[in-house]
């Protein structure tokens, strides 16, 4: 990515705005809390604070990058345009039915998630393509005018277009589109064609009418962004972050919101790939804990894992098969209500149960003293001693304890007759374990043991808890980078501009045409790189190849890579070699007198990544010196101890400083168990590694 001066990232989070300004070699950070009514109220009061650290003016900005979770939070909460779907007669209750699959087995009250649109804005025209992408029967324009007509009288917002198909014949998709853009001018249209070309028409169409049902909402959002920005004087180019990682343009954001959806969390993914390549390591599990939410995701080889469906609101305890299946290129990783301000509850059982609700920024955990008065995680941190009332963001929040024990005491202590401590202590445990489950049930889905890998902890309240994460599984090595505390908005300015295209073609490779495949993929490159030169004309492209496979009759495939010689000159021997391959080490074995069937191509274009210098790590050499003690409580020990209060800004290169201690810096405070000891390294990482 070519180099620019003076470059600002901008994560909106559930709870707070990240905001951060590099210039030159030095970057300069705030947090601000979010403004849910008008989330650009909070980038710009964020802007201005770290250009006025920097001592620059907003208009020297040169490049803004922007990661939101406006557009999860919309489909969440369900505050999206009035919108209708189009879509084949016979085909109207495909989002309702959902798939066979039951999320909950043996639940006879199973209750599932309702459609995004309900069956009155669903509309169906007569027509129809079949698998081979022949038209069986036409699409008459007459009968598309009629319901357009239809549609402009009930004031439809936004309209999403999904027919049965359309991935391989998108002729009748273009024509509904452009009857509705002629008698419909003001009126949004998304297709499935552009928005999700692949096969699986429920997860396709939920899709386009997730798009489509935001996009009216983020284009006037991502106008107004830019409208203060300029009246602010930063007159620049914005780019957004997307959820598979990189950086698209403001208008194709504009155009394909929905692929914005996780976009904070990627940023975070690209921010631990970017430590994991300083420090050489083949296996990172990145825990990424904000205000709302928590975030795990495997890395390896530098890579985050990516994955090609994803599911927003989850509603039956995070299960999977529960949300709203969003079929885009994603960062793959488990993200559970588990965050600073994740609130806790006594449950029939008798049980402390956390999350998903979370007091947010308005009001809050209650020891911000906003109005809160249920107990969320932040105060149960603050009783057990992890958290200084006076230094909490830099001061800018003052942490009230005593508001902190009083929710503690009302809303756990008196059902389970604990004092204001023990019931922090168990809230504090109950939402690490559900963290440190959620992580070994991903490890568990990849094959993999976290017992291999090194973890890098980020967002504002991952560090207090990264370390108790680590000995409930077994991690030795946990890495909090500078900056760890807007860590998402960091991996922004860290991310390429790139673009992933798919496309669904069914083969099989018994029926092997090379001549077609080197077509489709030849396609697709053009289209990716398309994307990406108009957010940057000046830079190298890389390309990577995926296919997905599978054996015959199976339900779903596995991704394998291409080289860019094996794209171009296809052959059957080749795919059937790098399938078996990776299928051998997911499963063990390979399926011996079945066929292997294609079902997705896929090509993500990118610009080439910033060279990455190997960071040389230092033992500790030196005592850290501390400012004070304080009592803060150790889970394991499950006892209140004496611990070293440590400014991290006070830690020269080698200094060491042996648990139980705290770090504390403006925006995070790190947590060193008793079992673990902390160096910090010559590029500011604090490197926490077992006593031994």
């Amino acid at each position: 990515m070519s180099k620019t001066s003076v470059r600002l990232g901008v994560d909106i989070g559930g709870t707070f705005t990240d905001v951060v300004l590099e210039v030159a070699d030095q970057s300069f950070s705030t947090k601000v809390l979010t403004t849910y009514a008008a989330p650009e109220n909070a980038i710009i009061a964020g802007m201005h604070q770290v250009c006025a650290k920097a001592g620059v003016s907003p208009g020297q900005i040169d490049q803004i990058i922007h990661g939101t979770t406006l557009a999860t939070n919309a489909l969440i909460e369900r505050r999206g345009a009035k919108t209708a779907l189009i879509t084949t007669e016979g085909f109207r209750d495909v989002i309702e039915m959902r798939t066979e699959s039951r999320f909950e087995q043996y639940d006879l009250n199973l209750t599932l998630p309702e459609p995004l649109l309900p069956r009155q804005r669903r509309y169906t025209l007569s027509e129809r393509v079949d698998a081979r992408g022949d038209v069986l029967i036409p699409l008459d324009r007459s009968q598309v005018e009629t319901l357009a007509d239809q549609i402009g009288e009930a004031g439809y917002d936004s309209v999403a277009v999904g027919l049965i198909h359309s991935y391989l014949n998108d002729a009748h998709e273009r024509m509904i589109r452009e009857v509705l853009t002629e008698k419909l001018p003001d009126v949004m249209v998304s297709l499935s064609c552009e928005v999700s070309p692949q096969m699986r028409e429920y997860e396709r169409f939920n899709t386009t009418v997730a798009n489509a049902y935001i996009k009216p909402l983020m284009k006037s959002y991502l106008g107004r962004l830019k409208g203060r920005l300029r009246d602010e004087g930063a007159d620049c180019d914005v780019f957004l972050m997307h959820s598979g990682g990189g950086i698209i343009s403001l208008e194709s954001a504009a155009e394909f919101p929905v692929r914005l959806v996780e976009s904070g969390p990627a940023g975070g993914a690209v921010f631990a790939a970017h430590i994991a390549a300083r420090y050489g390591l083949e296996k990172v599990l990145s825990f990424d804990m904000g205000g709302t939410t928590a975030k795990i995701c495997l890395i390896k080889n530098q890579t985050p894992k990516t994955s090609r469906v994803f599911e927003v609101a989850r509603t039956y305890r995070f299960k999977k098969g529960s949300g709203m299946p969003i079929s885009i290129p994603v960062i793959d990783m488990v993200e559970i209500g588990a965050g600073g301000g994740s609130l806790a509850h006594v449950d029939a059982l008798r049980q402390i149960r956390v999350g998903p609700e979370s007091a947010g920024s308005e009001p809050g955990p209650a020891c911000y003293g906003r109005g809160g008065e249920k107990p969320a995680v932040t105060d149960s941190d603050l009783v057990l001693g992890r958290l200084d009332p006076d230094t909490f963001a830099g001061g800018a929040i003052q942490l009230h304890t005593d508001r902190a024990e009083a929710a503690l005491r009302t809303h756990l202590g008196a059902d389970l007759e604990m004092d204001a401590p023990t019931a922090a202590f168990g809230l504090a445990e109950v939402v690490d374990e559900n963290m440190a489950n959620a992580a070994r049930v991903h490890a568990v889905e990849n094959g993999e043991d976290l017992s291999e890998y090194t973890m890098i902890a980020f967002g504002g309240a991952a560090p207090l808890h990264a370390g108790r994460l680590c000995e409930k599984l077994g991690v030795d090595r946990l890495l909090v980078p500078p900056g760890a505390g807007v860590g998402s908005a960091i991996g922004f300015l860290r991310a390429p501009f790139s673009f992933e295209a798919n496309r669904s073609v069914y083969m099989k490779l018994s029926d092997f045409d090379a001549a077609k495949i080197k077509g489709l993929l030849s396609d697709l490159k053009a289209e990716s790189e398309g994307f990406v030169r108009s957010c940057d004309a000046r830079s190298d492209i890389l390309c990577e190849f995926k296919v997905y496979m599978r054996y015959a009759g199976q339900g779903w495939e596995i991704p394998i890579v291409l080289s860019a010689a094996q794209a171009m000159a296809p052959d059957a021997e080749t795919f059937k070699t790098l399938f078996e391959q990776d299928y051998t080490k997911l499963f063990g074995r390979t399926v011996a007198g079945l066929d292997i069937e294609i079902t997705v191509w896929s090509v993500n274009a990118t610009t080439p990544p910033d060279p990455v210098l190997r960071e040389e790590t230092t033992s500790g050499t030196l005592q850290a010196p501390f400012d004070a003690e304080r009592q803060m409580f150790d889970p394991a020990q499950a006892a209140f101890l004496t611990t070293s209060v440590v400014q991290r800004a006070a830690m020269t290169v080698g200094a060491e400083v042996a648990g139980p201690a705290a770090i504390t810096e403006d925006e995070t405070t790190i947590i060193v168990p008793e079992s673990r000891r902390a160096i910090r390294q010559p590029d500011g990482c604090i490197d926490v590694i077992r006593k031994g």
